[in-house]
């Protein structure tokens, strides 16, 4: 049973991340329409998605994601994944103070930028005089163990460990299991659930830019959405020859 919906509404993103799993960029392409979005997202939150979250590229600098997040809030739990970056001008926070998602998750790239961090740490306290539940994607790769320690620590300051999710960086310097457990020193902390094994799972999907569909945002063979509802999503999920991102 599907309960978990993860969209890419673009791979337009002004940072570019050289390891972005989506590999968005400044010149990257929209093909989901806003209107596409809602009618996708309603349709299947009507057959049994609880939560949809939106990510991208940068969703907020898609043109249209607050039509998007107006139309889903009231229908399921409704998340998005930025940069943060687009939060410090004043017209994109004052638009979304009015037009409010359940959550934002703000993604960590760089653990050892002290910049970034402190930004990040200080859009959380900002999210927090809102009715907006603040989060973190805290990235991590094998060679910045010791800084994402150090900003995990940071974060305990402002948010609950139930609101931080240690990512590891995959596809080059991917830290150990045992690695990305140090930074919480011991205890226990979140995490994708593919951290020990790779298992499909079997209540999230994830749909890509480029209108395509399988049961994890990194692994390969997504299948094309023959209809964009809930019956497409279903059909691209049976076709698909599912394989570990560890095969790319």
């Amino acid at each position: 049973m599907i309960e978990l919906l993860s969209i890419d509404i673009s791979n337009y993103c002004s940072k570019q991340c050289s390891f972005c799993y989506n590999h968005s960029t400044k010149e990257g392409n929209v093909l989901w329409q806003p209107q596409e979005v809602i009618a996708f997202c309603t349709d299947c939150i009507e057959n049994g998605i609880k939560a949809v979250s939106l990510g991208g590229g940068e969703p907020f600098e898609y043109d249209g994601i607050f039509d998007i997040i107006d139309a889903l809030y009231s229908k399921c739990y409704l998340s998005v994944t930025t940069n943060g970056l687009p939060l410090m001008k004043d017209n994109v926070w004052k638009l979304l103070t009015l037009h409010s998602p359940d959550k934002i998750h703000i993604t960590i790239h760089n653990p050892d930028n002290e910049n970034e961090v402190e930004r990040v740490l200080g859009q959380l306290e900002l999210l927090k005089t809102t009715n907006i539940k603040p989060g973190v994607n805290l990235l991590v790769n094998a060679d910045k163990i010791e800084a994402a320690r150090a900003v995990y620590i940071k974060l305990l300051k402002s948010i609950n460990s139930d609101q931080i999710i240690v990512v590891p960086q995959k596809f080059s310097n991917t830290p150990t299991p045992k690695q990305l457990a140090s930074i919480a020193n011991g205890k226990p902390f979140q995490s994708p659930s593919c951290l020990l094994g790779c298992k499909r799972p079997t209540n999230f999907v994830s749909v890509s830019w480029d209108k395509k569909v399988n049961s994890c945002s990194y692994a390969p063979n997504k299948e094309e959405l023959i209809s964009l509802d809930f019956k497409g999503l279903t059909v691209a999920l049976q076709k698909i020859n599912w394989k570990s991102c560890m095969h790319l």
